[in-house]
């Protein structure tokens, strides 16, 4: 969380709010880039477009306070980053306590902000996937990866991929016929996954990227598989799945982005099985394996002579 302060503001308290707006919009654009609005003050949460998002995804909010010390947070839903802001220093610790409490305020309507969304973005789900016909085996997508579509539905072109979170659907992720994938905005992704197969005891679960490369090793395996769908997201997959099957052996399935600096694949993978204190697997590439292979999936299509 990042905390911004207005020396130049010190002591002025609310006799200047036009400068206090500025002051608390120059902090938004320092982070979010230039905003074609101005700050409504009233102490309520309001949303707003972040330049170099999709366009008409509102995924900013803000809260700000002009009486007694100008305060306020502002902050994104799509990266779960928070920043505070405030025109001075408290003179005491009143004042402190007041600014406290604002910014307590503030986190609770957007705790019931983002519920909100997540709700609606379940309720949509549910409605989507019931209107869905089963996956076409066809589908270019399918055909390019080599798998079965599993319990895949489908929407014109678009694959439905399923999440859910304590046994619930809470978000769908599209993917379309060249790849492209999005999931449903204001949608629940972390700690959520997509499972292949049925969790039991005495089979190891594997936890994965893609829903492609899932797929592969469920496949192969024959073992339950947990989607993550995003390489930051397998920690907090891990810990549900952890929370909720105690007993049963994880095995975490990195990706191995090996021309990509930092090597995100693996080096995310790597630090999820370390705090779960479970094992971790990646592709054995042969030594003729092209560079641009990083995932199971790319490894068994490369084998099979498929193009990847």
């Amino acid at each position: 969380m990042t905390k911004f302060k207005n020396p130049a503001l010190a002591g002025t308290g609310s006799a200047y709010p036009e400068k206090e707006e500025w002051a608390f919009k120059a902090a938004l654009e320092a982070i979010h880039g230039s905003l074609d609005f101005g700050p409504i003050a009233d102490g309520k949460l309001h949303r707003f477009h972040i330049p170099g998002d999709k366009p008409g995804t509102l995924n900013g909010w803000y809260v700000q306070y002009l009486d007694g010390i100008a305060s306020g947070a502002f902050g994104s839903w799509k990266t779960g980053q928070t920043h505070t802001w405030s025109s001075r220093q408290p003179f005491d610790p009143i004042e402190a306590e007041l600014v406290c409490q604002r910014m307590e305020q503030a986190k609770a309507q957007r705790y019931a902000e983002q519920q909100q969304r997540h709700q609606q973005a379940a309720d949509k789900a549910h409605q989507i996937r019931q209107g869905a016909l089963p996956a076409n085996p066809s589908h270019t997508y399918l055909v390019a990866k080599g798998v079965e579509p599993h319990d895949l539905r489908q929407n014109r072109q678009s694959l439905l991929v399923p999440l859910y979170a304590k046994g619930q659907l809470v978000n769908v992720q599209f993917i379309q016929p060249d790849g492209s994938k999005r999931f449903l905005s204001g949608g629940q992704v972390k700690g959520c996954y997509s499972p292949l197969g049925q969790i039991q005891a005495g089979k190891p679960l594997y936890i994965a990227e893609g829903w492609a490369t899932g797929a592969t090793l469920h496949q192969h395996t024959g073992c339950p598989v947990a989607c993550a769908l995003n390489a930051g997201n397998l920690l907090p997959v891990g810990e549900a799945l952890r929370a909720q099957y105690p007993n049963l052996e994880l095995i975490l399935a990195g990706d191995d982005d090996r021309q990509t600096e930092g090597n995100p694949g693996r080096s995310k993978a790597i630090a999820a099985a370390n705090h779960l204190g479970c094992s971790v697997v990646f592709p054995a590439w042969p030594a003729d394996a092209p560079l641009n292979l990083s995932d199971f999936n790319d490894l068994s299509r490369w084998i099979a002579g498929g193009a990847v």
